[in-house]
């Protein structure tokens, strides 16, 4: 295996990590709305993912910091091709942020609402854009022969990329409602169980049209074990979830989030983003790729610095195991 193609599988799984963790974290905020009723219930489920959302989004800086190192011509290509949802979806993580940091900032109702409806739709927001941006890599774009995209961001709106986003946001929602199920106790957690049923059947229905749809159009014998691979492990997760087995439900839905980003990726490859003009002016990872010197250096650094990461988040999450309820919540 080059070290191009390496680095391609590792980017695939920092995006599989990436949308694992924050996956739930979005869906966690979606669900503020859709889940809690009244104050306490939403700062139970604000504080299921407290401690742990920043560290999150730490596979999300790495990814992107990975792609401008090891693939600097489809990194420029993607940034400047889709400028406008990648900007929105910045600005959504920004304010997500703030919104996390300052809602108990002050103890006035109004002020609280406003920054429970800004983490709900910079929750929202980027869970489906995400599936918009990553549908259209997969699916091809207009990228000519000198490498640079030359389409409009109305073509990045087409039928299949907008499929694409309602499905990650369904699926987000899904997963993020059997983490409120693992991680809160009393009736927010049967509700949680019951929604998480409602939301995995709807999930289950569009994501498989949308992994078919994606392994007809441009699918191989790998994206369709990943495309199995998925399917089996959603009715696993609805499965458990319908038996209250909320552990195996969460790793299930992890499972099913994994599949369904490592289904594009397999599909994507050699590619790392095709061209819809001609086929030999799409992007590849060795045309696109840093030269070899650069990814050996990185490669070491890599494996240095990778196992840090992972051992302090996971101490975090081990830290922070308990299931909440509104019994912790203090009167305010």
């Amino acid at each position: 295996m080059e070290l191009h193609d390496a680095w391609f599988a590792l980017i695939a799984v920092l995006w599989i990590g990436y949308f694992f963790l924050e996956g739930f974290d979005f869906g966690i905020g979606i669900l503020t709305k859709l889940l809690a009723r009244g104050e306490a219930e939403r700062r139970v489920l604000i504080n299921t993912v407290g401690p742990v959302w920043d560290g999150n989004e730490v596979w999300l800086l790495t990814a992107g910091g990975a792609t401008f190192a090891a693939f600097p011509v489809w990194y420029a290509t993607l940034f400047s091709g889709f400028y406008l949802p990648l900007l929105a979806i910045l600005v959504c993580l920004i304010v997500r942020v703030v919104a996390f940091e300052y809602r108990g900032k002050r103890d006035d109702a109004q002020w609280k609402r406003n920054w429970e409806h800004a983490l709900f739709w910079t929750s929202l927001l980027p869970a489906f854009l995400w599936g918009v941006a990553f549908a259209n890599i997969v699916h091809g774009v207009k990228i000519d022969a000198e490498g640079e995209y030359a389409g409009t961001v109305l073509d990045l709106l087409n039928p299949y990329a907008l499929f694409g986003g309602l499905v990650t946001l369904t699926l987000f929602t899904f997963h993020g409602a059997v983490f409120a199920a693992l991680k809160t106790r009393g009736d927010i957690r049967d509700r949680a169980r019951t929604l998480a049923g409602r939301s995995g059947l709807a999930t289950a229905g569009l994501a498989l049209v949308f992994l078919l749809w994606t392994q007809g159009s441009g699918g191989n014998v790998r994206s369709l074990v990943a495309l199995v691979l998925t399917v089996v492990a959603l009715l696993g997760a609805l499965a458990a979830n319908q038996r209250a087995r909320e552990g195996w439900a969460f790793a299930l839905s992890g499972v099913t989030v994994a599949g369904a980003v490592a289904m594009l990726f397999l599909a994507l490859y050699p590619d790392v983003m095709p061209s819809s003009l001609n086929t030999a002016w799409s992007l590849t990872v060795s045309n696109a790729s840093s030269s070899t010197y650069t990814l050996t250096v990185m490669t070491w650094v890599a494996a240095i610095m990778t196992p840090v990461v992972l051992l302090y988040q996971g101490w975090t999450y081990w830290v922070f195991r308990k299931r909440i309820g509104v019994e912790h919540i203090p009167a305010a």
